[in-house]
């Protein structure tokens, strides 16, 4: 400060101290805050803030007699004098304006070009996308910034145009909420009607990437040239109308769009059935021309239209406010007053985002300056003056500076993403009905569909589930309210090639009238049943599939459908996983799955048949139970029922007959301890449900016819060497060799039922096979006449038939419901009936030899029986010596035995007693111990007195004394 004083006054440091003295310290606070104020350098060099220009040259570049352009022309007037009217916001610089027509093609370029040659720091615009892909290039070169609010193109926000700044929404996240109304409503193809241009093919493209990411797709393109007459209009729809999708999605112009829904109109497709979806052009139109000339407005009735959303605020309520002033003297449609569209809103803010952007720009020491472009020098002198354009020396910085805006516009917060892209991206959804249009709903990128504005969800977790996915009712065209189903086959569409096996063995299923294109079989029958369901007419040719000498493979035939050789499929086509990746089946209308068949024997019964209900470590077990029970009941009854005392020989003679008689519930003999009712209960219920058990197998032994087979199943197979037959053509020769790892040389391919009874009856010894794997379907049906034959084991795989269509096909999904319909009504089955059904060989009554009862199947029961069984035994033994240290105790001491053999032996005998004898002995005992403690207790009394009493004397002696 002292020498910054010292260099401005001109004077020596000794004269400065003696100035500083005299000066007081608000005069040099004074002085300092002059000096930095007015950007002058006390050594005569400009400070890093230079002064403010007077006035900053911007352009505009729009079409003035467009929808869109009169509206942005008004709005970003309006916009310029608000900015010049605040001094805040610039601190006294001016914005000054210079608009241009935005001409299409080549003249929108050259108008471009002449802003920049004069010091023009930014253009607003341009218009049209197709024009800023063309100088978005050249405001690259010359660093001037593009601030376009309606070049909505997804492609020109890339990084490969870093001065172009998208100031409204990016189409993509239009075509985003398109791709999910489609899929809200379950459609799955769509049409794309466009201009083609940039901005329509890139559009287009958008929306087949969304569409993709919900399985969804375009199913027909149909461009139109920006200059597209009424005649070519018609001739693109008549093609369109011959298509099978009936969602139209319009992405075009407002200047030829309602010529595209006025022919339409013309050519019945405002009907229903139909679904037209447009883009944010229609919304536009009908808010700026509003109201439409009636005609128009009858040939949109029921469109699904987008408009970009901007909440209400009160910013946004001022402007609408005054907008009838503001576009005085302009009107739109005929004498019809401008209304206001958000391309206004996106306008008028973009203009304030410019002015905040420059702001800064001059707070960071920008200056608004241009140098000549090196790489143009050679073209100097040159008839065009290229050299004339100049590079923007703060181009950089200003566009720094735009990306990092943050504030609040009349279309809501205004702040970009490091994409470029403006933050909170949502539309309106729209429905035209009667005179004016109805909001059924929102999009937004942050939450998806809803019926609540999107600023109410920021503050919520996101949630894209179809459950939170919300749409009012919409009024489709033809004024129906109910949802079209998106598709249809015209009369005039070409016919569905629907590929046929042709197989050469279980014809019931499918084959081919011999002599004829026609087809007969159980698949057919179901297939016609199904078709003649559906609401509407379905145009097919059957096609034979095959060389009619073998079977065909039927996941050869579903790729041919991937591949477009074929539309469908239909006939005995097994859903599996591998297939399914491919296409799309409808509902099974027949259950299958991979059996195993093989040669079996019937088995007569025998004299030993009741043993067979039980394997032999059953049988040993359950005897071994009989034994250990009894045992346990005798020792816990032994001292108190008579029933189990007496000899030895009745005592085990008691044992057993109690023991088994329990299987009759037979026994005579009572229990009385506890412990021995509680070991009873938990053993009757054990022999009831053994009994119960050994009944009903017994009685299947006896009463059904048993047969059986060395083949027990898939595992047996799989861990014999024995070769496997399968049907040519199956999908089973690939399972059994990628899913369960069987060698390939135990295949043997088998063609016809009669080859797979010679290969069984042959058997693996005599070049035949152990057993044959295929589906229930065919084994079913080569069954029904061939009983020495059966199933064995159980279906190791689930599936079922299914008619094949390319993958999302709505026919599909209307075939399944078609089935399901087959199948309530009981068509289905009368159809399998007729087909299917015989009765020559019946395998009623038959069954293979069921497995013999196995311990694994009762351990439980056993177990609960010993564990109740120990632990009374456990409960028995505590009483008794419990008893036995109360009772004996006095007589082991009166007998003097106290070592380790005499008590054991002593146990055992009062083990060996009866409760209620060792209690009456005892008590005894003890009565006759008392007697003899009484007796002694006397005697010692007695002869106490004797030693205390004094020699016999004379009672004359005592009397005298």
């Amino acid at each position: 400060m002292y020498s910054l004083l010292s260099v401005f006054c001109g004077i020596n440091k000794k004269k400065g101290v003696f100035l500083i003295r005299k000066i007081t310290m608000k005069t040099i606070w004074i002085l300092v805050l002059v000096v930095f104020y007015n950007g002058i350098s006390l050594n005569g060099v400009a400070t890093n803030v230079p002064a403010r220009p007077p006035f900053v040259s911007i352009g505009a570049l729009l079409s003035f007699n467009s929808t869109i352009g009169k509206v942005a022309k008004v709005a970003i007037q309006a916009a310029v004098d608000d900015v010049n009217s605040d001094p805040s916001i610039l601190g006294g610089t001016k914005l000054r304006i210079t608009m241009s027509a935005d001409k299409s093609g080549f003249l929108g370029i050259i108008e471009a070009l002449k802003f920049m040659e004069t010091d023009t720091v930014a253009i607003v615009g341009p218009q049209s996308s197709v024009t800023a892909h063309a100088i978005s290039f050249v405001a690259n070169e010359l660093q001037i910034p593009l601030l376009s609010y309606s070049s909505t193109d997804p492609t020109l926000s890339s990084p490969q145009f870093p001065f172009f700044v998208m100031t409204a929404r990016n189409d993509l996240y239009q075509m985003a909420a398109i791709a999910e109304i489609v899929d809200y409503y379950g459609w799955k193809e769509v049409i794309a009607i466009y201009g083609d241009d940039d901005y329509g093919r890139n559009g287009i493209a958008a929306l087949g990437d969304k569409l993709a990411e919900r399985r969804c797709k375009i199913s027909f393109k149909a461009p139109l040239t920006p200059a597209a007459t009424r005649e070519e209009i018609t001739d693109l729809l008549v093609k369109v109308a011959s298509t099978e999708s009936r969602i139209l999605v319009v992405h075009t112009f407002s200047s030829w769009g309602p010529v595209v829904f006025s022919v339409a109109q013309y050519l019945g497709m405002m009907g229903p059935g139909y679904v037209w979806i447009t883009t944010n052009w229609l919304s536009t139109l009908v808010e700026t021309d509003s109201p439409l000339p009636a005609g128009t407005l009858d040939d949109i009735q029921g469109v699904l239209t987008l408009r970009m959303y901007t909440p209400d605020s009160e910013l946004k309520r001022k402007f609408v406010s005054r907008w009838s002033t503001l576009s005085s003297g302009t009107t739109a449609y005929g004498s019809n007053p401008m209304g206001l569209s958000t391309y206004g809103l996106y306008a008028y803010d973009t203009v304030w985002l410019l002015a905040h952007a420059i702001n800064a720009f001059f707070d960071q020491g920008g200056n608004v300056s241009f140098s000549n472009d090196s790489r143009l020098a050679a073209l100097r002198g040159g008839s065009l003056h290229l050299d004339a354009l100049n590079i923007f020396n703060g181009g950089n910085l200003l566009r720094q500076n735009i990306l990092q805006v943050n504030m609040t516009g009349v279309t809501g917060k205004v702040k970009f993403n490091p994409d470029g892209n403006l933050i909170h991206p949502a539309y309106d959804i729209i429905n035209v009905i009667g005179n004016g249009i109805r909001r059924i709903g929102y999009w937004s990128n942050y939450s998806g569909l809803s019926v609540v504005p999107p600023e109410t969800l920021y503050s919520r977790p996101p949630n894209r589930s179809s459950s939170s996915q919300k749409l009012h009712g919409v009024i489709w065209p033809g004024q129906t309210a109910q949802k079209p189903r998106g598709w249809v086959y015209p009369e005039n569409g070409r016919h569905l090639r629907i590929a046929v096996p042709s197989r050469v063995s279980y014809c019931e299923f499918v084959s081919q009238v011999p002599g004829t294109d026609k087809f007969a079989g159980y698949c057919i029958d179901v297939f016609t049943a199904a078709i003649n369901l559906l609401p509407y007419a379905v145009p097919y040719k059957l096609i034979p599939y095959g060389d009619g000498v073998t079977n065909p493979s039927c996941t050869e035939l579903v790729r041919l459908i991937t591949a477009g050789v074929y539309d469908a499929a239909i006939g005995d086509i097994a859903i599996i996983t591998n297939r399914t990746k491919m296409v799309d089946f409808t509902q099974p209308y027949i259950e299958s799955g991979l059996v195993v068949v093989a040669p079996v024997k019937k088995r007569n019964s025998s004299a030993w048949a009741f043993l067979q209900p039980f394997t032999g470590q059953m049988w040993a077990v359950t005897a071994l139970f009989f034994i250990i029970v009894g045992a346990v009941v005798w020792i816990l009854e032994h001292r108190l029922n008579d029933d189990f005392r007496g000899p030895p020989r009745r005592q085990l003679i008691t044992i057993l007959w109690f023991s088994f008689s329990t299987w009759f519930f037979a026994h005579r003999e009572n229990t009385i301890s506890t412990l021995g009712r509680f070991v009873l209960f938990i053993w009757l219920f054990v022999v009831l449900i053994i009994n119960s058990s050994y009944t009903a197998s017994l009685t299947s032994i006896l009463t059904v016819q048993q047969i059986f087979s060395p083949i027990k199943g898939i595992e047996s197979i799989i861990s014999s060497k024995d070769p496997i037959g399968y049907q040519q053509g199956s999908f089973a020769r690939d399972y059994l060799v990628n899913e369960l790892g069987i060698h390939e040389s135990r295949l043997v391919s088998l063609k016809m039922p009669e080859d797979y009874a010679k290969a069984l009856k042959d058997g693996p010894h005599r070049g035949g096979v152990a057993a044959v794997v295929d589906e229930r379907a065919y084994i079913e049906l080569f069954l029904s006449t061939r009983c020495e034959f059966s199933i064995v084991g159980q279906q190791f795989t689930k599936n079922g038939w299914g008619f094949a269509f390319p993958r999302d096909s709505p026919l599909a999904v209307d075939l399944s419901t078609a089935i399901l319909k087959l199948s309530e009504n009981g068509d289905l089955q009368r159809i399998h009936d007729k087909w299917l059904m015989r009765s020559a060989c019946s395998l009623q009554g038959t069954k293979l030899e069921v497995d013999r009862l196995d311990l694994k199947s009762f351990w439980g029961l056993y177990l609960m029986c010993g564990i109740a069984c120990l632990f009374a035994l456990f409960i028995n033994v505590l009483q008794m010596v419990r008893q036995f240290s109360q009772y004996n105790s006095l007589e082991l001491a009166s007998s003097g035995r106290s070592s380790t053999p005499a008590h054991l032996q002593t146990f055992l005998s009062f083990a060996d007693e009866k409760e209620q004898e060792v209690k009456s002995r005892s008590k005894r005992r003890r009565l006759e111990m008392a007697s003899n403690r009484n007796e002694t207790m006397d005697s010692y009394s007695s002869k106490r007195q004797d030693i205390e009493s004094p020699p016999d004397e004379s009672p004359h002696a005592s009397n005298d004394a």
